[in-house]
């Protein structure tokens, strides 16, 4: 299946799109098809998502806890996109593969504050974030400060953004399947 606006490859890139590739290929190895059609159409809208991405690095999710976000959030949005590509990464920050199945299944992961992670994500994206203080105090009896609330947000906001991108282009997966 192609993608549905055309992408020039990202060897052909120039200018500032080309220094953005060759950055996120260095970092990554390759240029993803979303990264690569996002750069070709809006190279300061892929700057942006690379910096917000920078910023949850910087904040109080780690690795782990961020893949799970971007993970549940695409797994309810149905961006088949998002979910190989943040599979793999969930899968390189240390997550078993077993537990990378039950978030994309929005399933417990056995671990209670991944869980409570994953419920207060979910919650959020289903009620368009209205939660009840029981939910909120949920997610800082599993250990997250109020501070992780920003991160969660930031990277809701962000994951938000290339899944829809991703489901108008109906980008094509350039990721392996999870083995």
């Amino acid at each position: 299946m192609t993608s549905r606006i055309p992408t020039p490859a990202a060897t052909d890139a120039t200018g500032g799109t080309a220094e953005v590739f060759a950055a996120i290929r260095k970092a990554v190895g390759m240029v993803p098809n979303a990264y690569a059609a996002i750069g070709a159409l809006n190279t300061p809208a892929l700057q942006a998502v690379l910096s917000a991405d920078a910023v949850l690095s910087r904040g109080t999710l780690s690795a782990q806890e961020r893949e799970t976000v971007k993970l549940v959030v695409s797994a309810i949005a149905g961006c088949d996109y998002c979910v190989a590509a943040h599979s793999l990464a969930a899968k390189a920050s240390g997550i078993p593969v077993g537990t990378v199945r039950a978030i994309r299944t929005l399933e417990p992961s056995g671990d209670a504050r991944r869980d409570a992670l994953i419920r207060f994500v979910r919650v959020l994206q289903e009620s368009q974030g209205t939660i009840s203080s029981g939910e909120f105090e949920a997610f800082r009896a599993a250990g997250f400060a109020d501070e992780a609330v920003v991160d969660v947000a930031l990277a809701i906001a962000v994951i938000t953004f290339t899944n829809v991108f991703n489901r108008v282009n109906d980008t094509t997966v350039d990721f392996p399947a999870l083995k």
